[in-house]
């Protein structure tokens, strides 16, 4: 007899992540294929999108590439559709899609960065849930997981599109759980930090140490994989009875005060 019934494994799920094409989405991607998951990756840059999932496939994994514009509201219902017709139907979504949106509240163009910051962030988030939620009823361990921010639980100067977007992610996220938790849909969202991204990458690495040194506990910027695990963590059949948790993963940004 079994110690456990609960399984910790995702083989065979079908697993949508957007934002696949590089960073966090790129390393959930990955790992999920690696896991045993049929990854549906979703990114508006076709040629590195193309590429992840060639090298997923080229590893023995179950990959296959959707090129979507996720604030494209036409377009995201058919593309939902195309995925679950494919791949037989959708257990897990992962909202990752997501784009840089800092900058002054007097900037001319302020208003364009808002719009497209909640377009992407946000509102792309419910609009996937939206079509996904069919399939993922007729899935035995359904699951969603939105990425939102430590931007979400605190803000930097000259982020307030971004961090309203991933405010945003977070009530949206805890609303979700409330709504879906009777049909045994778990809603969760991760909070990253700092981590190794192309958002991160032009900051010169002099002062990612100092930031790291002043701010994280762990002294360090992450990497995307480390991420991706804790997403992991929170898809599994396994994780019944967690929803609704806004999960930081920024290295102890958070909780420390000096």
């Amino acid at each position: 007899m079994a110690l456990t019934e609960l399984s910790r494994s995702i083989s065979g799920s079908v697993a949508v992540v957007t934002g696949a094409a590089s960073g966090m989405g790129k390393a959930t991607a990955v790992l999920f294929a690696e896991q045993g998951a049929i990854v549906a990756a979703i990114d508006i840059q076709e040629q590195q999108l193309e590429a992840v999932v060639a090298g997923i496939s080229g590893s023995g994994h179950a990959a296959h590439s959707w090129t979507l514009d996720v604030s494209d509201a036409g377009a995201i219902g058919d593309t939902i559709d195309q995925i679950a017709a494919k791949l037989g139907g959708i257990d897990i979504v992962v909202n990752n899609a997501g784009v840089g949106a800092g900058g002054p509240l007097d900037d001319s163009d302020y208003e364009s960065r808002w719009s497209r910051a909640l377009d992407i962030m946000l509102t792309a988030h419910v609009r996937i849930v939206r079509s996904a939620l069919p399939y993922l009823r007729k899935s035995s361990a359904p699951r969603i997981v939105n990425i939102a921010s430590t931007e979400g639980l605190g803000a930097t100067k000259y982020s307030s599109a971004y961090a309203t977007a991933k405010t945003g992610v977070i009530g949206l996220t805890r609303a979700l759980a409330v709504e879906l938790g009777t049909e045994g849909i778990t809603v969760n969202c991760i909070c990253p930090g700092p981590i190794r991204t192309a958002m991160t990458e032009s900051i010169p690495e002099e002062d990612k140490r100092e930031y790291a040194r002043r701010r994280i506990a762990l002294k360090r910027y992450a990497e995307p994989e480390e991420v991706a695990h804790m997403t992991l963590s929170l898809v599994l059949p396994a994780a019944s009875f967690v929803t609704g948790v806004a999960l930081p993963v920024d290295g102890g940004l958070t909780i420390k005060n000096a």
